[in-house]
């Protein structure tokens, strides 16, 4: 199987948070996942496909506006149609309004946020490769 792994790094703006202390919605990391799905399914298919479902979401840790999330995600099974893929998105870069406005902190050692896993389909007839 192919080990490519997708991944996508975004600064979580002000509009992104959506919650009292800046705090950003679990949906925004989802639709990261999304994105990152959508690359592996091009790689692999040539085509978009669709995502069908998750199977399992975890939040793990809080991500607030002006953090740096890092989503990744690789395909761990190909059927006919179905990919199921695996998904990590971890916080790499953490605002620090506690110090100042603008302050903000490189992790050392990058901090799992949300892992998922989750099933795209490409139908047989979009399947390029």
């Amino acid at each position: 199987m192919n080990e490519y792994v997708a991944r996508i790094r975004v600064r979580m703006s002000a509009h992104d948070a959506h919650y009292g202390g800046d705090l950003v919605d679990g949906a925004r990391v989802l639709a990261l996942f999304g994105d990152v799905a959508t690359e592996l399914l091009i790689v692999h298919d040539g085509d978009e496909g669709l995502f069908a479902a998750y199977d399992s979401v975890e939040f793990l840790a809080p991500v607030h506006a002006g953090d740096y999330i890092e989503a990744e995600g690789r395909i761990t099974r190909v059927g006919k149609t179905s990919r199921a893929i695996s998904f990590v998105a971890r916080k790499v870069i953490a605002a620090r309004y506690d110090l100042g406005p603008s302050a903000a902190d490189v992790l050392e050692e990058p901090l799992v946020v949300v892992r998922a896993s989750g099933t795209c389909v490409t139908p047989a007839a979009l399947q390029r490769k």
